[in-house]
């Protein structure tokens, strides 16, 4: 049987659909990631391993494949370390893979089973929302997720406490939405005196999201009123204040 779960790959501020695809063979027990893994990726296979035995699961004395799809994208990062471990388990019949279908995964194995936070839980938030999918993600990150995304956000504090949601054998609440810190304002429009021309351009500008070109002499107050502007553009959604648009 083949499982699989939905995580993401990082390439800059653009997080790509990555599908984390486990087999269980006959054969020599042995782990092995394939699908262009780094370092940090390659070295997931211990610290699965060490948090399955912290829960109380052994490894499968079969050959386990993990394949990275695709195959030709860089993965880089520790946050593969959780679809990975949930695939196995899927894999292995310890919880179901239709139960993960609608999540994107992302976090990092401590060894005795812990999600630890990992960067770029944002981008998985609103590449997960525009997926129309869910995110599971560290329980240390969970406001984060749930300010940024759309969708539904389950934030896990361990493995254990993961799969028993999982099951139906434990709840685990949905995080509150973080707070971001209100923005700062520079001079306002209303202060500038006379140029009323200036003045309706960059009010056109901002109504219509148009690019603006000052040109003058110096004196002129063009520093001022690009200054303004921000006063009169719209409030900022998720992922523009994020700096990802």
């Amino acid at each position: 049987m083949v499982a699989s779960v939905s995580t993401v790959a990082y390439l800059g501020l653009e997080a790509r659909s990555v599908e984390v695809q486990c087999n269980l063979v006959p054969g020599l027990p042995k782990f092995m990631i394939v699908g262009l893994p780094d370092k940090a990726v390659a070295e997931s296979r211990e610290r699965v391993r060490a948090a399955m035995a912290a829960i109380g699961l052994a490894m499968p004395p079969k050959h386990i494949v993990l394949n990275l799809s695709p195959a030709d994208l860089p993965k880089e990062g520790s946050h593969f370390d959780l679809p990975i471990a949930l695939a196995l388990l899927a894999a292995m019949g310890v919880t179901d893979a239709e139960a993960l279908a609608d999540y994107v995964v992302v976090g990092e194995l401590a060894l005795d089973g812990r999600i630890a936070p990992s960067p770029g839980v944002l981008l998985a938030a609103l590449h997960a929302a525009g997926e129309g999918k869910g995110l599971i993600c560290p329980a240390a990150q969970g406001a984060e997720a749930a300010w940024a995304g759309t969708g539904a956000v389950l934030a896990a504090p361990d493995l254990i406490g993961l799969l028993n949601h999982l099951k139906g054998q434990q709840l685990l609440g949905a995080p509150e939405p973080g707070e971001a810190d209100a923005p700062g304002f520079g001079p306002d429009l209303k202060q500038v005196k006379g140029q009323e021309t200036a003045k309706r351009a960059l009010e056109i500008a901002a109504a219509g999201g148009h690019n603006l070109l000052m040109v003058g002499p110096p004196g002129a107050g063009k520093s001022l009123m690009a200054s303004c502007l921000p006063g009169i553009l719209p409030p900022l959604d998720a992922a523009e204040e994020s700096g990802i648009m």
